[in-house]
């Protein structure tokens, strides 16, 4: 399953791929999709077929040892309107059903064997997300194409657990985007505007035989979603909010949870012996905008605890009260024995934007440790300004929905980190005719300030201090994997997918693939024979990047 097992430590214990023979590894087969763009699907591997999921929702089952085409699913969007670029994270697999959430919004089952589909869930209606389309506001803002639009869908890979198939929307805390003469995310516009441009984030559980919905569980909380007002994190850091404004604003903002945002971006880990799955949920909306919803904003910005089979909410942790960076905890959380002076307890970590990896009771939700800052983080959580606010990290974070690997028996997490500053500017539309002022935030990335990524390695046992951290030489995507053989992969933006030494951080081997890896690499073996599987098909946001897409899921081994 995605991660390998309901852990998502994303680590292998093969070992037959080591640090002394890595450097001989070679591609054994290459399977290309026919659809180029933003392939960031982690594959899986169940009894010597290999599933991906391809940009478009397409479904493929491959034999694992040869690349050998077994059946293929071509999805038929009911809509055009989707969230973002046509990116899928992956599938399930389980008890002979291929399990995918589409980005228009359905949830599929397919035979394991055939590629047939056994039931298609209508999850979020075609015009569910509709609003002032994109185009419009785009021309009153006088910017330039449309980027996004408020439009929910999935883009995570499924959870199966319990006989339910899990998996919650983007999109909700998106807000309407449109580029500027840069373009893309970084470069461009990142529109948080004030008003009713969000939409209502969920968590969902199907019946794993028949589709039918069991529960669904929503980010926004209908009653206090003000929470208290935190004026610092849970942890402890200040805010710099204006309460008094905020506390003015609430009576003619009681609904702004309706549309208050709260995207999910990748699978639960999952506690069966508690019952619990572990979620991290996205910005409220309007994006970077905030007085127009006062207060808290529960339970957006935070690592939730849901029963699995009622999705009841047992405890949360708000990383960031009143988020009006883009600070979505979004990289699955991972589950761990932690130590502690009583002995190992039962936790939870997560890796966040803002730049630390928190690790909590499983239990309770208690915070039991708070790494190391992996960034140099700057003016963090300084309000957008008309002048121009330059904070670090931007809303790419320093760790987003990337997946970071876990070492137990070393207590070593490996994670791809950003290091880049943004610049928040507020902004105001003139009314005109019978249109209200329009005000909204927009972001560029800040000029002279470094930018660039590491591979970072987090000593859990040494209180979250910075084992080692090696410099890129592009932007790290996609996520890591490490192995037993004392290996971690990790792919760039540039088209490399790199090995390095699980001690050192020292790059063993590396290769290029041809387009970026924006998706996680797995290992498998089969037959004894150790295989490592990655997408590459681009993954970069930010246009005239150079790094260009591709289609091709690249499959390596050591030789005969």
């Amino acid at each position: 399953m995605f991660g390998r097992d309901h852990t998502n430590q994303h680590f292998s214990p093969l070992a037959t791929i080591d640090t002394g023979n890595v450097k001989g590894l070679r591609p054994a087969w290459i399977f290309q999709t026919g659809i180029t763009g933003y392939f960031q699907a982690e594959p899986i591997m169940v009894d010597g077929t290999l599933y991906v999921s391809t940009t478009q929702n397409h479904v493929a089952a491959l034999d694992a040892r040869t690349g050998t085409v077994l059946w293929t699913y071509t999805h038929k969007a009911r809509t055009e309107k989707i969230f973002g670029p046509p990116s899928n994270r992956g599938v399930a697999v389980s008890d002979g059903k291929v399990f995918e959430a589409t980005m228009d919004g359905r949830v599929i089952a397919l035979d394991a064997k055939t590629g047939k589909v056994l039931w298609d869930h209508e999850a979020v209606r075609p015009e569910d997300g509709e609003s002032e389309t994109a185009s419009d506001l785009a021309g009153k803002l006088g910017a330039g194409a449309v980027q996004g639009s408020s439009r929910l869908g999935f883009k995570m890979p499924p959870l199966v657990a319990n006989g339910l198939v899990i998996v919650g929307v983007a999109g909700a805390g998106y807000g309407l985007h449109v580029e500027d003469s840069k373009g893309g995310l970084d470069g461009g516009a990142v529109v948080g505007i004030e008003g009713g441009y969000g939409r209502r984030g969920w968590l969902a559980a199907y019946d794993a035989a028949t589709g039918a919905e069991r529960w669904r569980w929503y980010v926004t909380k209908a009653e206090g979603w003000e929470g208290d007002y935190a004026q610092t994190t849970a942890d402890g850091v200040p805010l710099h909010r204006d309460i008094a404004a905020e506390k003015a604003a609430a009576p003619a903002h009681r609904d702004a949870w309706r549309v208050g945002g709260g995207s999910l971006w990748m699978t639960p880990a999952f506690d069966a012996q508690l019952g619990l799955i572990y979620v991290g949920t996205g910005n409220p909306a309007p994006q970077n905008f905030g007085l127009s919803r006062p207060g808290d904003n529960l339970y957006t910005m935070s690592l939730v605890a849901l029963e699995v089979m009622t999705g009841k909410l047992r405890w949360y942790y708000q990383q960031v009260p009143h988020d009006e960076w883009g600070y979505d905890v979004a990289s699955p959380p991972f589950l761990l024995d932690h130590p502690t002076p009583q002995g190992p307890v039962k936790a939870v970590a997560e890796a966040s934007k803002t730049g630390w990896l928190y690790v909590h009771d499983r239990a309770t939700g208690q915070l039991l440790a708070r790494s190391a800052p992996l960034i140099a983080q700057k003016n963090l959580y300084a309000p957008p300004t008309e002048t121009g606010t330059v904070v670090s990290p931007g809303p790419l974070g320093a760790i987003s929905w990337h997946p970071v690997a876990y070492d137990a028996k070393a207590d070593v997490a490996y994670a791809q980190v950003r290091h880049a500053a943004t610049t928040y500017i507020v902004k105001t539309v003139p009314a005109s005719g019978d249109r209200p002022a329009i005000r909204y935030t927009e972001t560029a990335e800040a000029a002279g300030e470094p930018s660039f990524s590491t591979l970072t390695a987090i000593d859990l046992a040494k209180d979250g201090a910075i084992k080692w951290s090696v410099k890129a030489g592009s932007r790290l995507s996609g996520g890591t994997l490490a192995t037993a053989g004392g290996l971690v992969f990790s792919g760039e933006e540039d088209g490399h997918l790199d090995a390095h030494d699980a001690r050192t951080g020292a790059i063993l081997w590396r290769f290029q693939c041809g387009a970026g890896i924006g998706g996680p690499p797995i290992t498998y073996s089969l037959d004894g024979r150790q295989y490592v599987a990655v997408a590459a098909g681009g993954s970069s946001f930010i246009k005239g990047s150079g790094f260009g897409t591709g289609d091709a899921l690249v499959v390596f081994a050591l030789p005969d």
